[in-house]
């Protein structure tokens, strides 16, 4: 790493950790009836889940095999979660062992799927729109927290990940991802708070 590097890592880092203060991170969230309540962290372990992520994130981008995969990256109490898509199992290692020799990192849950068969620039169109549809319509539905899931699309096969509250808001954001357009199957890689 050189000093740039590290100096944009920083403020990638201040910038998140500013908004989430300025955001008001303690806000309550509805519970629906019947679900456990979440589970409750400090502005502290966001800040550092926030830094953690930033630094899993810029590692993968400084790795010059991984730099251009798009790599999804959630942090939760230093679990490090990644989804996304890979052309090869050799990647997916790769990736999970950059997010390992992270400072910062306790765990790591892998949520890399393998790409089927050759992407084409119309395939890599429409999964940009698949994508966007889904985010939109988990956005707009108010019982699920459409923040904390990440979409990637390759072919149709959408990914959901991120760290959720419970089962239900799990199972709910399937539901409304499979009622999306162009969606050929729903893969969850979410997990539950702890």
């Amino acid at each position: 790493m050189n000093i740039r590097t590290d100096s944009l890592s920083l403020a990638m880092a201040l910038a998140a950790a500013t908004t989430l203060l300025v955001s008001g991170c303690n806000r309550q969230e509805p519970v629906p009836p019947g679900a456990p309540p979440a589970a409750q962290t400090s502005v502290g372990t966001e800040i550092d889940d926030t830094v953690v992520t930033t630094k899993v994130k810029s590692a993968l981008l400084n790795d010059q095999e991984l730099k251009g995969l798009g790599i999804k990256v959630e942090t939760r109490k230093g679990t490090v979660q990644l989804s996304g898509f890979a052309d090869s199992q050799g990647q997916v290692d790769r990736v999970v062992s950059v997010a390992k020799g992270v400072e910062g990192v306790k765990s790591v849950e892998n949520g890399l799927t393998l790409k089927q068969g050759k992407v084409t620039v119309g395939n890599n169109v429409d999964d940009g729109i698949v994508t966007a549809k889904v985010k939109s319509a988990l956005l707009s539905d108010p019982s699920v927290k459409g923040f904390d899931i990440a979409v990637a699309t390759s072919k149709g096969e959408v990914q959901l990940s991120g760290f959720v509250d419970n089962q239900m808001q799990i199972d709910h954001a399937i539901e409304v991802a499979r009622g999306v357009e162009g969606v050929q199957g729903v893969d969850n890689k979410m997990s539950i708070k702890k």
